[in-house]
């Protein structure tokens, strides 16, 4: 179905979800799961929605089809033939900073840290309502391109933690003059600390800065992201040098040494 003035929703495998004909232009999403019954669901919930959706059902095609496509939003199944969803995110995270929520059949904890771990940026567990799939999707596309901590800091956009400099305008991080390559929300994660010196952030307090605070789920995937970023700059638990844990209440930004 082509719908006039915008580019049709491709489909792959034989599917296509029909979109409605809006007058604004459509987000584009692309629904990745091996299920094919709960693709086409998915993508009907997402069409509804006013997006112009990709579906597909293997890993491999899975990333050509995301390059075409350039999508908003991905949803992609952990648990794909061919290419699995981890290594579909990891190589996503090559070209794109679109966000991605991960499906998973398994309720492992160490699932849900690889795969946030490779640049998702939330997760849910089958089955799931698709009404609260939307609910998450909506939510992380309002976060808006630049966060919250992000418009608050416009004045200085350039913060320095020793040697840890955070550009917020230009979206960088760089340590001992070499670029960190921080994912869209662990960059979001650290210019919410950066912007309150001395702040301790609760998990809550982080969510309703970076994700809404409409967001709804397990507020543990802070600690998740928080644990990514302090891998990236060579931080630990232990040395806390840029990441600070308060116990008991949260987080708060380190002083670099």
């Amino acid at each position: 179905m082509k719908v006039p003035g915008r580019r049709p929703a491709t489909g792959h495998n034989g599917q296509v979800t029909p979109i409605p004909d809006t007058t604004t232009t459509a987000r584009r999403a692309v629904v990745i799961d091996d299920e094919q019954a709960l693709a086409r669901l998915v993508a009907g919930y997402l069409g509804r929605d006013g997006f112009e959706v990709s579906v597909t059902h293997d890993g491999a095609q899975a990333v050509e089809v995301l390059r075409e496509v350039d999508p908003d939003v991905v949803v992609l199944d952990l648990g794909l033939p061919g290419l699995d969803g981890i290594e579909v995110c990891r190589q996503l995270r090559t070209f794109s900073d679109c966000y991605v929520i991960m499906l998973t059949a398994r309720v492992e904890e160490v699932d849900t840290l690889i795969g946030l771990s490779v640049g998702a940026d939330d997760y849910m567990t089958k089955p799931f309502s698709p009404r609260e799939l939307m609910a998450r999707v909506a939510v992380l596309l309002r976060r808006p391109r630049r966060p919250a901590a992000a418009v608050a800091a416009a004045a200085r956009p350039a913060v320095e933690v020793g040697a840890l400099r955070l550009d917020v305008d230009a979206r960088e991080v760089h340590l001992e003059g070499r670029l960190v390559p921080l994912t869209r929300t662990e960059f979001d994660v650290l210019a919410a600390l950066a912007s309150g010196p001395g702040r301790v952030f609760s998990r809550r307090a982080l969510i309703e800065e970076v994700w809404g605070a409409n967001w709804v789920g397990d507020e543990h995937l802070v600690d998740v992201h928080v644990l990514h970023v302090r891998q990236k700059l060579g931080d630990s638990a232990d040395r806390q040098q840029f990441v600070r844990t308060v116990r008991g209440v949260g987080y708060r930004i380190g002083t670099g040494e």
